[in-house]
């Protein structure tokens, strides 16, 4: 069978452009999506290891409060505050995945999402380091052992706390030089300051709108 010269040459063309090209380039049925083009053009960007500190540390921060709003139904809480914290475990849940993929993108450590804060293994130990605003284990037990409107009120007073810590934790990061020029380090810590101090002013309402505790006979 004959083969003409130039549907060689051109077979041997399209194999030199298969080669030269990535796959992803090539094949029509899985483009490059914008989403995946700025992730990886966000990798390029520089970091410090403040930024780094900053996203490990926020993932023990945020698992804390996702499990103290797991609490709200099971603890008695208003329907109001079940609402709110509805919301802020949808949230923070998702942020714990995208600072968890920042690190995996990066090839740094990625801290599991636990309440007791960011795992570190020290003389051949396990300890857990807490982030500003975190609560205690005390804290923590005095909590789930409340009822109730005193849920309520235990649980906006710690939550008040916990998002100062985060906010502590934000201002620690912009006084860094060089640090949070990172795109996604960037827009995420901002929406943190931002969320974070309206939700505190929010809480406050709520705490205050509270009846007062009751107090316990001797």
């Amino acid at each position: 069978m004959k083969v003409s010269l130039s549907r060689v040459a051109l077979t041997t063309s399209l194999a030199l452009i298969t080669i030269a090209v990535p796959r992803h380039l090539v094949s029509a049925q899985s483009p490059m999506s914008g989403v995946e083009q700025a992730r990886l053009d966000s990798i390029r960007r520089p970091y410090k290891k403040a930024d780094i500190d900053f996203m490990s540390g926020m993932i023990g921060h945020h698992a804390q409060a996702v499990k103290m709003a797991g609490w709200a139904p099971s603890h008695g809480a208003s329907k109001s505050l079940q609402i709110y914290c509805g919301r802020v475990a949808m949230a923070q849940t998702a942020e714990i995945g995208l600072m968890q993929a920042w690190l995996k993108d990066r090839n740094q450590p990625v801290p599991a999402a636990d309440a007791r804060g960011m795992k570190m293994s020290m003389g051949g130990r396990d300890m857990f380091m807490m982030m500003p605003g975190m609560l205690t284990d005390a804290q923590m037990a005095q909590l789930d052992s409340a009822r109730g409107v005193e849920f309520d009120r235990l649980f906006l007073k710690y939550m008040i706390q916990h998002h100062r810590g985060a906010i502590t934790m934000v201002d620690t990061l912009n006084a860094t030089p060089g640090a949070a020029q990172d795109e996604i380090v960037f827009k995420f810590s901002n929406d943190v300051y931002a969320d974070q101090s309206t939700e505190i002013d929010r809480m406050q309402q709520m705490l205050d709108a509270l009846p007062p505790p009751t107090k316990k006979r001797p």
